[in-house]
């Protein structure tokens, strides 16, 4: 039985946990995920965040990993009240591609990856908009490793979504899904 899960989900390249999907679907839901994949680390030198040719951007690979990620998430009927990105081209591409609906930049969520900017405040800024959510919708963000392990203490893979509720104290991880490059 492992072996054909484990065929299964090589063959299909999505990985989910137990939860599957539910955990997706549940009022008040953030979806953290990373950016599909972008090769390399970081950005050249030469940034500027409105011009999409001084960054790293995604490749053919990632482009269609956010593609697919899009598709299983609305293949199993998850949906979202708000689709937040980062100003990165690489993460709102993401955004875009998945075709989940309106993407909205936001600034807490650029990288502050090499000191682009500031972990504390970008992280506090985000978890204010939030809190300003109604309680039930449920958010799509997209943005990168660097914001979701200061949201979560937790690592995050190329195009995974972390998923998320709202605490008291933050964020707490419930589940994990992605589809692999």
């Amino acid at each position: 039985m492992r072996l054909l899960l484990f065929i299964w989900l090589s063959a299909s390249a999505t990985c989910v946990t137990a939860q599957g999907f539910d955990a997706l679907k549940q009022p008040g839901v953030v979806a953290l995920m990373r950016h599909a994949l972008a090769p390399g680390t970081g950005d050249p030198a030469g940034f500027a965040v409105t011009d999409c040719s001084t960054q790293r951007n995604l490749d053919a690979r990632g482009r269609e990993q956010a593609r697919r990620t899009g598709d299983a998430l609305r293949d199993a009927g998850v949906t979202f009240d708000h689709i937040w990105t980062s100003q990165w081209c690489r993460a709102r591409d993401t955004a875009v591609l998945m075709e989940m609906g309106d993407v909205e930049e936001k600034p807490p969520l650029n990288s502050f990856f090499a000191g682009r900017g500031d972990r504390a405040a970008q992280t506090a800024a985000t978890l204010d908009l939030i809190a300003e959510l109604p309680e039930g919708d449920r958010l799509l963000i997209v943005t990168h490793q660097v914001n979701i392990t200061a949201l979560t203490g937790r690592g995050v893979g190329s195009g995974e979504i972390i998923v998320t509720r709202r605490t008291g104290d933050g964020l707490e991880m419930v589940d994990r899904f992605l589809v692999a490059p």
